[in-house]
């Protein structure tokens, strides 16, 4: 009897959840309520208990009279709800057992000191979910990304101080290259140096969507004024602010912070003076600081995000082994963005997990294809490099495919395999082989050689450039 007492309240529970899930949406409820549980209904109260004190804070100043409306909906007695933390509970030391569950361990000087999950926000509004895993920590640097590290770092260290030295800081780059890393890295960082400050890390897509919101709610004045007494403002993907009136809103808001003394961070694909869908004013105004661009990752760095990544899937995965071969041609093929870098290490996980099999050059190239598949804009055969080679540096392609050693000879072999390696999906011992026998680590020396010349030699990048698009017409 006693387990039908309690199966009814579990079973109502569970179709208040499922309303939440509904309502809120799957991001909101999965970040919020998905570890939400119900101890017993008593009385006037319901009693829900969450995983942390943070969470438990967050939920009565945020979502209270959502949750008791809905509470109301199945037990009609219930006049209050109450959230408490579970037993046994983390308390402080949540953080570090988080750390230890993330694929990548963060320092403790680094990470966050803050319970999990975490969406920033500032006098009932919410801002954009942070991800724990994205600090100053684990953000890999080199040379083409130094600069917009140094001066996030920077920013992050004294953002409090009465004249922030770069203001706004304007961090822009290519999809997948670490802006949004940077953003998170700052937030985490200022909430771990002073957990009391004000900080909005906002998509422009949700500053949009709120002050659309606020607009049909008939409450942008207090939506603005809200926004102007945060410490610290983040902002996402700046080039998809659109609509007139919410630049002009953001604009006065941009000021108004700046004039205040308080710290502007915004990201974008573009540099501020690219950015044609935003007025002058504001493209002005956030070129007027710091701007930082993340340029496109070298070798170097791409190897070290490789060598990183596959470091902590060999921990979590018992048996797993990645030669330095494999590494070395991922990170020869893969040069768009971290992100597919780290795709890559995660299908290779995934396919020694799924199959047993060890992990050969030959699965990496199958993953290459994979990750690369629809970016040609035509399909370009070997041959077709050879001739197109042959032609361009009247060179005999009997010459391209011998032994010769001859510089005449060398160079345009060495273009060749590298054009091999970009515009066709084939194997590095299939393309050796195709160029007289060779093996895959001539391949990769040449790929190498050339893209190194290339950054030296203008002329050369001008010569291959042509080759492309006559490969590719």
């Amino acid at each position: 009897m006693a387990q039908q007492e309690q199966g009814a309240p579990s079973e109502a529970w569970a179709r208040v959840k499922s309303r939440l899930r509904g309502e809120l949406g799957e991001d909101v409820f999965a970040s919020w309520f998905r570890g939400v549980e119900l101890e017993k209904v008593d009385g006037e109260a319901a009693h829900l208990t969450v995983a942390t004190r943070f969470l438990r804070n967050w939920l009565r100043s945020h979502y209270y009279d959502f949750v008791l409306r809905l509470a109301r909906a199945e037990w009609p007695e219930v006049e209050r709800v109450e959230f408490k933390v579970r037993q046994p509970h983390f308390g402080v030391e949540a953080p570090m057992e988080q750390r230890q569950r993330l694929s990548q361990p963060l320092p403790a000087a680094e990470s966050p000191s803050l319970s999990l999950p975490l969406r920033t926000g500032y006098g009932g509004f919410e801002g954009s979910p942070l991800d724990p895993r994205l600090t100053f920590a684990s953000f890999l640097v080199g040379v083409s990304n130094r600069l917009a590290h140094a001066a996030a770092q920077e920013v992050a260290g004294a953002f409090s101080s009465p004249q922030p030295l770069f203001n706004p800081l304007f961090l822009h780059g290519n999809v997948g290259l670490g802006k949004t890393h940077l953003l998170h890295a700052i937030s985490w960082d200022v909430k771990q140096r002073k957990p009391e400050s004000e900080v909005l890390y906002l998509t422009a897509e949700r500053f949009m969507s709120g002050f659309v919101q606020a607009l049909r709610a008939r409450d942008a004045l207090a939506f603005k004024e809200k926004l102007r007494r945060i410490d610290i403002l983040l902002i996402d993907d700046m080039e998809f602010l659109q609509g007139p009136t919410i630049q002009q809103e953001f604009c006065h808001t941009l000021n108004s912070l700046i004039d205040g003394g308080r710290q502007v961070v915004v990201a974008a694909d573009r540099a501020p003076t690219q950015l044609d869908k935003l007025d002058m004013r504001m493209r002005s105004r956030l070129g007027g600081g710091l701007v930082a661009e993340i340029g496109a990752m070298d070798y170097d760095l791409r190897r070290k995000i490789l060598d990183k990544r596959t470091q902590e899937a060999c921990t979590d995965t018992k048996g797993l082994e990645v030669s330095d071969t494999v590494l070395a041609f991922l990170a020869e093929r893969l040069t768009e963005s971290g992100r597919e870098l780290e795709g890559a290490i995660h299908r290779l996980r995934a396919s020694y997990q799924l199959t047993d099999e060890p992990v050969t050059i030959e699965v990496a190239e199958q993953i290459v294809r994979d990750l690369m598949r629809g970016a040609e804009p035509r399909r370009v055969r070997i041959d077709d490099i050879l001739r197109t080679v042959s032609k361009h540096y009247g060179v005999n392609r009997g010459d391209l495919l011998s032994g010769r050693r001859n510089r005449s000879i060398v160079r345009p072999r060495q273009i060749g395999m590298y054009l091999a390696k970009l515009l066709t999906s084939r194997s590095l011992p299939e393309i050796g082989r195709r160029f007289g026998n060779r093996d895959h680590t001539t391949v990769l020396h040449a790929i190498r050689k050339i893209e190194q010349l290339m950054n030296d030699d203008n002329q050369l990048r001008e010569e291959i450039e042509l080759l492309k698009r006559l490969l590719r017409d």
